[in-house]
């Protein structure tokens, strides 16, 4: 009679390692993936869904708003207004003459696969909004696992995807953003790249650069590349056809790097209408002014110094330590396993941000390009170590809602 009891646990426990066994098996990664993104995409969601039910009045919805109408306010309405009406051919102006905030800051990539939606399927925008941010940042986390593939082990692979699905500021992939089709683009350019095929990248990069800045970026990473095979040419062949290939992609995206700039330029009537739409938006903290390379940063010090009543050099001091900092870390083991490539990308992309970004509360989001850090995160194989580290990415998560996304009163802590 025991002895029977026991057949049918022992023949449930072996058909569930078998199915188990079958799903995780390499020709069914993305089986996990989807699970792991449905997951995270059910842990987000509640977030938000709690956030948006204590949601007061603001500029955008009523109190207590649905998920959709929560999901495109901040720069969301911008995306809104684009989709609609496109970008205005006359340059709004402030009372003292200066360019004020408006559409051109913001480009078309995603407004224009939102409209098409919208048009196929007669949704509103902010339904069709959702559901391509949805759409995009589960391809991005498919295509991330095949990138971490590449240079880290199967689970380590999946549990660097996990990372990416439960990060902080994954509510973004969920909202009325660009981000989720970006990372989208970015992830396959880094495929792309890491398996050399560079012709494959520009159709790409044309479309990656006008969905969020990024063509100055990706032109530097795999100008780098191109220095760095060439330096290496001897222990890993570089044939001409490559060469040719791989510096002609670094040329299209530089152009691509200046394409929106000349577009609002065309448009617009002005040379300098893009950089000065970006400019109101920093206009509030330090003032109108000229866009000079990696003097933001500076400016931002000073800014927050007064802000917080501390001593300029110190903020000065931890600046150029975090930044130092992070250039060492790009060179430790864990970073190394990530490649080079992956690891110029993310250098390339701090320079960017460097010399071009305010740093203010949008900066955080602004990281975000650098996830493919995510896979050096994931290298410690401890159980309690990832379960930890999971658990304070969703607690990420709500401080990020709370700070950025969720409007208390007068908030100037944008997304």
């Amino acid at each position: 009679m025991a002895d029977g009891s026991l057949a049918p646990t022992g023949s449930f426990a072996s058909t569930v390692r078998r199915a188990t066994t079958a799903i995780l098996a390499p020709e069914r990664w993305w089986i996990v993936v989807i699970a792991i993104f449905a997951a995270s995409r059910v842990v987000t969601t509640s977030l938000l869904l709690w956030f948006a039910s204590v949601q007061g009045q603001n500029p955008w919805t009523g109190p207590a708003p649905d998920y959709f109408s929560f999901a495109k306010i901040w720069d969301g309405h911008w995306y809104y207004i684009i989709a609609l009406t496109g970008y205005p051919s006359e340059l709004p102006l402030t009372e003292a003459g200066h360019v004020a905030e408006n559409a051109w800051a913001f480009m078309p990539g995603y407004p224009a696969v939102v409209r098409f939606i919208m048009t196929l399927t007669t949704l509103d925008f902010a339904v069709a909004g959702v559901i391509v941010s949805v759409a995009f940042s589960l391809g991005a986390a498919l295509l991330f696992y095949r990138v971490m593939h590449l240079v880290l082990p199967a689970g380590t692979a999946l549990f660097s995807v996990a990372i990416f699905c439960f990060a902080p500021l994954s509510a973004i992939l969920q909202v009325s953003y660009a981000e989720s089709m970006y990372l989208f683009l970015l992830t396959l350019s880094l495929y792309w790249l890491m398996k050399r095929q560079y012709w494959m990248l520009l159709p790409v990069i044309a479309v990656m650069s006008l969905t969020r800045p990024s063509g100055l970026a990706f032109a530097l990473a795999l100008g780098l590349h191109v220095v760095y095979r060439w330096w290496i040419r001897r222990r890993e062949e570089f044939p001409l056809r490559e060469r040719i290939a791989a510096v002609s992609a670094t040329l299209f995206s530089l152009v691509m790097g200046f394409a929106w700039l000349l577009i609002a330029a065309v448009a617009t009537g002005s040379l300098s209408a893009y950089t000065d739409t970006e400019l109101a938006w920093r206009a509030p903290y330090v003032g109108y002014g000229e866009l000079v390379p990696f003097a933001a940063w500076i400016q931002g010090a000073e800014f927050w110094a007064q802000w917080w009543q501390v001593p300029l050099w110190l903020l000065l001091v931890m600046l150029v330590a975090s930044v130092l900092a992070f250039f060492v870390f790009l060179f430790t083991t864990p970073a190394r396993r990530l490649g080079v490539d992956l690891r110029l990308w993310v250098a390339s992309y701090a320079l960017y941000l460097l010399a071009v970004f305010f740093p203010q509360s949008s900066t955080f989001r602004l990281l975000m390009p650098m996830f493919p850090l995510a896979g050096a995160l994931a290298l410690p194989p401890s159980r309690v170590y990832r379960a930890l580290l999971l658990a304070a990415c969703i607690a990420g998560q709500w401080a990020w809602i709370h700070l950025a996304w969720w409007v208390d009163a007068y908030d100037w802590t944008p997304p």
